[in-house]
């Protein structure tokens, strides 16, 4: 299968195109990433009146500023973040700049993982240096083009807001005039980055790009996309993974008005209507038998119950630091406690859907996607197109969660189109889209430790039962060692991650490993793993692995800080004497919450903190128990540390959507499965944070010069422990398990 590749060699570090006279276009090059995703802009062209090209900057003669945005936009405001970055090193009038998406190309792939895609709050810390010298060498570009023009020297000239000055005569000329004036100009490499004390943007909140279409409505999300002939899909998936079709009758439903097909995919039973509202209604009048599936007897009671008798037993050592056994075997004061979080649904408000459009010669997708390169290679693979047949669309995300890094409905949709040789929406009801999510895995953690006379940590063992999200497919592709039931979208989306981005994540664990889990310093920590799958799809899952990890490891440490009668703030600052960043942050949300005052009538306080890849986050919380043994949270406190805040507004939204994402799964909601079956369906039964359970939230952003961290995810895993240790300061019960309830302690 040919490969998207732009067949260009590494060259400049930016080269530049016109758009038929109209338009300036700007690719680039930086140093330290991968040769494709070094590959500069590819020859302009025009299509139908419109530009298609590799480009990140476009500036056309009305003076309108283009910044094509590689990331996919959930809410998360990345498409403003991102411009304002160029914006600010190309001294841009901020009212002319706007966005665009941008189509599959390598061009646009992730610095870091080498694949076109938006996960793990990467995407300005990893790109920050890419589109800020971006910014500033098209700049400096019209700056030299405007001395050229006017026969000055250019250290006459400077920018400001879209428009050139010569400083002794004052003459002026904005940037749309001065893109025809640039022929014959190289791109400067070596470009004068701003100081933080010299922005203009960054560090302002301003209102998001996608605001005003958000408002108004013509913003395009998945389900709002409308092509030509379009017929409208839904799916019926086995209610047990990895069950079959056994038998299909479908007469009832074909009968029934607007219903057009009615047919079997490698995934279930698609039923093709002229409306959804058709399609969904069709649903409970097949007749469908399943074959039995191996996974029929899995239950949560009773999973639990093997996991807790394998936690007994050592595992692999993940992770080792000084020698914890000897410590273990020296000392009676040992602390020891087991933590158990379930499956999480990532419940998107928008459920799974994508429209293909298939045909002999080329295959269109408009998708609500995380994952634009998977999107392209598993329609390759179902279509047996080339990667340049395959054409994606990215359209807005009704939130993604990390649900939206998988391609599985992409693959469902592609093979509908295929099938009834038309454009086809595929649209998941809610029911299916809770049923078969690929589910933050649930753990068993099982927690010692050892303290000294002065209550601090000297020992730490951690050993966590479950299914590794990679181990579960990867290693299984690579090694040829995937059963044959495996359906054969799932074998193409597992061999395309792994092909693709097997080798960073095996790159990610030595990283963790040699920086070590914890951000406490404690002597002797030892941390296992026991990988035991059995058999439920699972993924990543809004702030990945801490969304379990961080809620065991606070909860302990506050038992510690207990045990040793210590103050569980003063604690931590202790502990965190190697990282003065965090134990910052600490001392600062402490202090906004007077830590030392007694609470308000009725409320108890508990605190938490996080190292998530560098950006530092602390959170207490407010809260009380009443009559009922109903936990009510009051009040929240949040100090961050993610570097230079490039729109401080939309960090405080990120913090209050993370946090109430992260309260849903602290007292609301989870995943069970009885006899193989997902046991929640819909917002009944598996309820999400209600506007008046939201509490009041107080955010601290510290400032700071050094480049920008993640934000979209941190603040998801510190609010459960932070909710638990109140619970314990309130009614001295310690609740290990989540979602937390006290009637069940």
């Amino acid at each position: 299968m040919k490969k998207n590749n732009i067949d260009q060699k590494r060259r400049d570090f930016l080269k530049l195109g016109f758009v038929a006279g109209s338009g300036l276009l700007i690719g680039i090059h930086l140093p330290g990433c991968t040769e494709a995703a070094n590959q500069s802009v590819s020859t302009p062209e025009i299509q139908d009146d419109e530009f298609k090209a590799n480009a990140w900057i476009k500036i056309n003669s009305d003076g309108m500023i283009t910044v094509t945005v590689s990331h996919s936009e959930m809410g998360q405001g990345i498409s403003t973040a991102i411009s304002m970055i160029v914006a600010e090193e190309l001294e841009a009038d901020w009212s002319k700049v706007r966005f665009e998406m941008a189509p599959v190309e390598d061009v646009y792939k992730h610095p870091k993982y080498g694949i076109q895609w938006t996960v793990s709050s990467m995407s300005i810390h990893a790109s920050w240096d890419l589109w800020r010298k971006a910014g500033a060498s098209a700049r400096q570009l019209l700056i030299l083009s405007a001395a050229r023009f006017w026969g000055v020297s250019v250290n006459e000239c400077l920018a400001e807001n879209s428009t050139v000055i010569h400083k002794p005569s004052s003459q002026t000329i904005n940037y749309g005039e001065l893109i025809d004036k640039t022929d014959g100009l190289s791109l400067p490499e070596n470009v004068r980055l701003k100081r933080p004390d010299e922005f203009k943007i960054i560090g302002k909140s301003v209102l998001r790009l996608d605001s005003h279409e958000k408002i108004d409505g013509s913003a395009v999300f998945g389900t709002d996309v409308k092509v030509p002939g379009m017929l409208i899909a839904t799916i019926v998936h086995p209610p047990v993974f990895g069950a079959g079709i056994k038998s299909l009758d479908a007469r009832e439903a074909l009968t029934m008005p607007g219903i057009k097909n009615v047919l079997t995919i490698e995934t279930g039973v698609a039923i093709v209507a002229e409306t959804f509202w058709q399609a969904s209604s069709a649903i409970p009048s097949l007749n469908i038998e399943w074959e039995k599936s191996d996974n029929r007897h899995v239950s949560t009671r009773q999973l639990f119950k093997r996991w807790k008798k394998l936690g007994a037993k050592e595992g692999k050592v993940f992770f080792e630091e000084g020698d914890v056994k000897p410590v273990f075997e020296s000392t009676s004061r040992v602390v020891e406690a087991t933590y158990d979080l379930p499956y999480q649904a990532h419940a998107t408000p928008e459920p799974m859907n994508c429209t293909a459009s298939v045909t002999k010669t080329g295959c269109e997708i408009w998708v609500p996607t995380q994952n634009q390169k998977g999107a392209q290679e598993i329609a390759a693979r179902i279509t047996g197109l080339d990667n340049e047949q395959i054409r994606v669309h990215t359209t807005f995300l009704g939130c993604g969660f990390g649900r939206r890094a998988l391609v599985d409905y992409v693959g469902e949709a592609v093979e509908i189109s295929r099938k009834i040789n038309a454009p086809v929406k595929l649209i998941w009801t809610r029911e299916e889209d809770i049923q078969h999510d690929f589910y933050r895995p649930a753990t068993h953690n099982v927690m010692k430790a050892t303290i000294d006379s002065h209550g601090r940590p000297t020992a730490w063992l951690h050993r966590i039962v479950g299914a590794d999200v990679f181990a579960q497919a990867m290693p299984k592709v690579i090694s040829g060692m995937m059963p044959d039931s495996t359906p054969r979208f799932l074998k193409n989306m597992a061999t395309s991650l792994a092909e693709t981005f097997l080798p960073r994540i095996i790159a990610g664990k030595k990283a963790i490993k040699s920086a070590g889990p914890l951000p406490y310093r404690i002597p002797n920590v030892q941390v296992e793993f026991i990988n035991d799958d059995p058999g439920i799809p699972i993924g990543w899952w809004r702030s990945v692995a801490p969304s379990a990890n961080c809620f065991a490891v606070e909860c302990f440490i506050d038992e510690l800080a207990a045990a040793g009668k210590r103050d569980p703030y003063e604690l931590r600052i202790e502990l965190l004497g190697a990282n003065p960043r965090l134990q910052h942050v600490v001392r600062k949300v402490a202090e906004m919450a007077n830590w030392y005052e007694p609470p308000p009538n009725g409320t108890h306080r508990g605190i938490a903190a996080h190292d998530f890849q560098s950006t530092m986050m602390a959170y207490v919380a407010e809260v009380s128990v009443n009559d009922f043994n109903e936990i009510m949270v009051h009040r929240v406190f949040c100090a961050v540390d993610c570097g230079i805040a490039v729109n401080p507004g939309n960090i405080e939204a990120q913090v209050i959507s993370a946090l109430a994402f992260g309260l849903t799964a602290t007292i609301k909601s989870s995943i069970t499965f009885r006899e193989g079956k997902v046991e929640q369906g819909n917002f009944d039964d598996f309820p999400v944070l209600r506007m008046d359970e939201m509490p009041r939230v107080e955010v601290f952003v510290v400032p700071s010069n050094n480049p920008p961290t993640g934000i979209g995810e941190v603040g998801v895993p510190i609010i459960a422990p932070a909710v638990a240790n109140a619970v314990y300061a309130a009614t001295g019960k310690r609740l290990r398990s989540l979602p937390l309830r006290l009637d069940e302690a």
